[in-house]
């Protein structure tokens, strides 16, 4: 965003700029430092942090000029129960840098030495275009005569201290039971957040952590071009809350050896965690990792057959596409049960008699009712009844003690992403639904595909088992090419069941739903997620609105520029589906397919750095279209005054564009307009004139 870009400098101990680093001093200290200029501090950074290194290379960050921790032990280097902690200043190196994606930046290298022999060298990196944000590598080099049994290292660890108020925290990592992905941090809170794998099938995550105070926070995580298995813990402490990344280490470090950790970055910010995940998101960008170009079908709103689940008709899908079509819906999905095993993904012939060319011919009818066909479809993984595993066990993922991954929802097991025949047998599947079967896009589905543990199957003689977790981002990339190559419009959706997304997967992806949500706050938590982390454009969809609060909840999509899907039943499916469109519902449901239709928010730019999802209430969302801006405000029950923030010049008139009537007229100078209302309120602010 325009107005986040400052110049970068290199900034010293609270205070001046310009290219120039004061040297530690001896016994330097960090004790008596003030809120005057002390001696005796190195610091990099612009002008929304510092990170500042006593003599002893510890640390501490400022935001816009204010210490928001005390001096950490930052980085460390583990040995089993203990961690060397504290190494002493030896020197430091200050240049100017130019990176060719990033672009002009400061570097600084600090050195110093432990006493047990170890001499840590720190590497930070500000670019100018990546305001408040810190690249850091650590090398460690074993000086001493002893190896030292290393079992792991720490970096960007640091306690931002206690504000009034409380914190908040954001985890981009997978948690099993689906958890918030934006919790408020209560006393005990202590979440590991570990980018590896939780369960036997959930894993994997976007590498970033936040947390945050009402006056700002901290975000750490790392930047490496693929997946890595690390930790960013966040914990509730007696002075505020800690945040760090961590890594494991093995093999120990002989007399002489060398250990350098993961790229990690820090990011100190104003607000909530929006802000560092477009921090993030660019400098992936910047390295060739970026959303792809959103498909046009992929900002159409859809209607699922999932309400029917596996016990489907083909005449009960087919029978519902009229009234879909008429609410305005634009693609119909065939879910779960048009096959026989995860695996084979042989066709059902119950409901599909004459194999193929029924299919063809569901597909066309689809077509002929003005909507689009997309399939269910879950590669990666074979049931123990398939073919596939009986005939090519050589395709399965095995741990380090041979064992198989279930696939806990379908009792399935998982295969290599990384073995060329796995990915050879999914290529075909995915090119046959596209150009044989007529699909114009497909819904993969699972929480197996997020993330995979490193595979030590013998028949695929990896050069180190990690290329099945580094490989995963190929696979889906492959599987996104074939899938384009077959029909360049089609629509790839990958939805990994709960869990945060892998962001190595996402730049192979057209769209990313809610993934069943549990609620509608993580409909909204993981709008405003995906819209930092992918950019404005994107294709994120609220999934079904019959998962948000009360099932028809609508507004929470709609407000973060979602794309509405729903998985209604027409008529009846039995006398107690909970899914049926009443008359009732159908009402709303055509309405807010019109509103959406009307003014597609999802193309919109998605403001998520002008209100705090944490500390703001009512619970804000922004979307500009051009000059107009449309906000949404959310609460069980609000009756007070609102702040309308991001007005430009001159004056707005105010709509209520659900219930249609005027709400007055403001500008910058006065944006506040007092509100009452239950669950939700719309705002379109248009520039009169």
């Amino acid at each position: 965003m325009a107005n986040m870009q400052r110049r970068t400098v290199l900034k010293v101990a609270l205070g001046g700029a310009g290219l120039a680093a004061f040297p530690v001093l001896a016994g330097g200290g960090a004790a008596a430092a003030t809120p005057g200029r002390p001696p005796g501090f190195v610091g990099v950074g612009d002008s929304s942090i510092t990170v500042e290194f006593d003599d002893r290379l510890r640390s501490r960050v400022t935001l816009a000029g204010k210490a928001v921790t005390r001096f950490d032990a930052s980085e460390a280097l583990v040995l089993g129960g203990r961690t060397i902690e504290e190494f002493g200043y030896r020197g430091h190196q200050t240049r100017d840098t130019w990176h060719p994606q990033h672009g002009p930046g400061v570097q600084v290298t600090l050195q110093g030495d432990s006493a047990e022999g170890v001499r840590k060298t720190v590497e930070l990196t500000s670019f100018q275009r990546l305001a408040g944000m810190v690249v850091m590598k650590v090398t460690y080099t074993n000086q001493s005569r002893a190896a030292l049994p290393v079992t792991g290292w720490r970096s960007g660890a640091h306690e931002l201290l206690a504000a009034p108020g409380g914190f908040y925290t954001f985890s981009g990592t997978t948690h099993e039971d689906r958890r918030d992905w934006v919790q408020p941090v209560t006393d005990g809170f202590a979440q590991e957040n570990s980018l590896g794998m939780v369960a036997s099938d959930y894993g994997g995550g976007t590498p970033m952590a936040t947390v945050w105070r009402r006056d700002g926070g901290l975000s750490v995580g790392h930047v490496e071009p693929v997946a890595r298995i690390l930790r960013l813990p966040v914990r509730r402490t007696a002075a505020g809350a800690s945040i760090a990344v961590e890594g494991d280490a093995a093999g120990g470090l002989a007399p002489g050896g060398r250990l350098s950790t993961d790229t990690t970055f820090l990011v100190a910010h104003a607000g909530d965690h929006f802000v560092p995940l477009q921090r993030y998101r660019q400098y992936m960008g910047d390295i060739g990792q970026r959303a792809p170009e959103t498909p046009a079908a992929a900002l159409e709103p859809i209607w699922c057959a999932w309400g029917y689940e596996r016990g489907f008709t083909v005449e009960q899908v087919v029978g519902t596409l009229p009234k879909a079509a008429d609410v305005g819906l634009k693609w119909a999905v065939l879910d779960d049960g048009w096959q026989t095993n995860e695996g084979d993904w042989d066709l059902n012939r119950e409901k599909f008699p004459r194999g193929e060319a029924d299919m063809r011919d569901f597909t066309r009818r689809i077509r002929e009712a003005g909507m689009r066909p997309r399939l269910w479809w879950a590669p990666l993984a074979a049931d123990p009844d398939s073919n596939l595993f009986r005939q090519r066990p050589d395709m399965l993922l095995l741990d380090s003690a041979g064992n198989k991954q279930q696939v806990t929802w379908w009792d399935a097991f998982t295969l290599c992403p990384a073995y060329e025949p796995t990915v050879q047998y999914f290529l075909a599947q995915a090119t046959k639904f596209i150009r044989d079967w007529g699909y114009e896009g497909l819904k993969i589905d699972g929480q197996h595909l997020n993330a995979v543990l490193p595979c030590h199957n013998p028949a695929h003689r990896h050069a180190r088992p990690e290329e099945s977790t580094e490989g995963l981002a190929r696979f889906w990339k492959r599987v996104h090419d074939a899938v384009h190559q077959a029909n360049r419009d089609a629509v790839v959706e990958l939805c990994p069941c709960g869990t945060a997304f892998a962001f190595h997967n996402l730049p192979y992806v057209d769209q990313y739903p809610a993934s069943d949500p549990e609620s509608s706050y993580q409909v909204r938590s993981k709008g405003k997620t995906m819209k930092a982390l992918m950019g404005p454009g994107s294709s994120y969809a609220g999934d079904h609105v019959e998962l948000s609060d009360g099932g028809d909840d609508f507004a929470s999509s709609y407000g973060v520029g979602a794309v509405l899907s729903t998985k209604f039943t027409y008529p009846a499916a039995s006398a107690e589906d909970p899914y049926v469109l009443t008359p009732e519902k159908e009402v709303l449901w055509r309405k807010w397919v019109g509103l959406y239709r009307q003014n597609m928010l999802s193309t919109g730019e998605y403001r998520g750095e002008l209100y705090d999802i944490g500390f703001d209430k009512p619970e804000a969302h922004v979307v500009a279209k051009g000059k107009t801006l449309h906000y949404a405000f959310y609460a069980a029950r609000w009756e007070g005054k609102v702040e309308l923030r991001g007005l430009g010049r001159g004056r707005y008139r105010l709509t209520d564009p659900f219930a249609g009537r005027s709400l007055g007229v403001v500008d910058a100078q006065r944006n506040t307009v007092r509100l009452e209302f239950e669950r939700f309120q719309l705002i379109v602010a248009e520039p009169i004139g």
